[in-house]
């Protein structure tokens, strides 16, 4: 079945915004953020895991998936949903994001990207029409169009010609699209250059996608920067779609632009965060490799409900770190996660109250306050 995007709500005094997604009887409401399943699993946690932790839309990688175990593979099973026994929405990105970290200028081409496959060293090509087909064969819900990330800074004639490719390619893609049951998603480029983001963004909405990325954030730009990216893209997007920024999951930047009207965030940030030892907390981010926490024998966050802090202490995950026991992995993502959805529940909140600008100070107040370790 199709997700359905309702807008509920505009905040009073922001662009903030509450929606919800329908999809197979079940209500999701938006914002959200979304954890990242590169491989088909969040990393080091179960289905069930995820969602206790009261994740909705998780995300899977379309260009690893297609290296191994293939798109095939996965067609094979029944989809990714079969495939990784995820009964929620699964978005998928387009590859997009390898041209970004993986190829050099030169194997970007008007075809598509040539790489080289990391595991065997076979030549590829990735193009809009495959990066579309590979997804079909997924089963994903939400498909993104092929697109070219390019880094912070860059010059506004090279994000120009750049713009420029990502329409073609998004209507390449868009052409050949068929994906039963799929939304797809065009891609808003342009750098630093509101007339480009705003060229990029018209062009998409007038080819009519399901709904839109703005993407070319998170790559090297400082915070202001990143926001004023979003705002340059956001005022010219259907209010009636979704809206989802791409790579973006510290919590300031999550609050910042939840405000300047995004509905969707992912990022690898949390998962990444508990392998080295860090949790996610109201007052900061906390290191449990540091020594204090030896004989803490408190949870993570008194006000956390999720199952790590409900059952364990800093002391016996810190132990875990040190001794390098995936459990102590495992139980950090999972709080990390529920922190960052609980995160968005109080959003929702705030939104729903008109208070958004409120909780932003609040939310500042405690996060980067004199608690936080330095």
């Amino acid at each position: 079945m199709k997700l359905d995007f309702e807008l509920i709500k505009n905040e009073l005094n922001s662009k903030a915004r509450l929606g919800k997604i329908i999809y197979n009887g079940q209500i999701y409401e938006t914002p959200m953020f979304m954890p990242v399943g590169t491989q088909g699993t969040v990393k080091t946690l179960s289905p069930e895991e995820v969602k206790e932790a009261k994740a909705g839309i998780i995300l899977a990688n379309t260009y690893h998936l297609w290296l191994r175990p293939g798109d095939d593979v996965v067609k094979e099973s029944g989809g990714l949903h079969k495939f990784m026994n995820y009964d929620g929405p699964i978005l998928t990105d387009s590859g997009g994001f390898q041209v970004f970290s993986l190829a050099k200028k030169k194997d970007i081409t008007e075809q598509g990207v040539h790489f080289k496959n990391q595991y065997n060293g076979d030549s590829l090509l990735l193009t809009p029409e495959k990066s579309i087909k590979i997804q079909e064969n997924l089963g994903s819900d939400i498909v993104m169009s092929f697109d070219e990330c390019i880094g912070y800074p860059a010059t506004e004639e090279y994000v120009k010609q750049s713009v420029e490719r990502t329409l073609r390619w998004a209507k390449r893609g868009k052409d050949v699209f068929k994906g039963k049951d799929q939304m797809l998603f065009g891609i808003v480029q342009g750098g630093v250059y509101e007339n480009l983001r705003k060229y990029c963004a018209t062009k998409l909405v007038e080819m009519d996608f399901d709904g839109y990325s703005i993407g070319g954030t998170s790559v090297g730009e400082d915070k202001k920067t990143q926001y004023e990216m979003v705002e340059m893209s956001v005022k010219y997007l259907p209010e009636n779609k979704l809206r989802y920024l791409m790579g973006v999951g510290d919590p300031i930047d999550i609050v910042e632009n939840v405000i300047r009207g995004i509905d969707l965030f992912d990022c690898v940030s949390p998962t990444r965060l508990a392998r080295h030892g860090h949790a996610l907390t109201k007052y900061g981010k906390i290191n449990l490799k540091n020594a204090k926490y030896k004989k803490d024998f408190t949870p993570i966050s008194n006000d956390c409900d999720c199952y790590a802090c409900q059952n364990y202490t800093k002391a016996y995950i810190k132990h875990l770190i040190n001794a390098e026991e995936t459990f102590g992995a495992r139980l950090l993502s999972i709080h990390n996660i529920r922190y960052l959805t609980h995160l968005m529940e109080e959003l929702r909140d705030a939104i729903k109250k008109d208070k958004i600008l409120e909780y932003r100070n609040e939310f500042i107040k405690n996060y980067f306050g004199d608690k936080n370790e330095k």
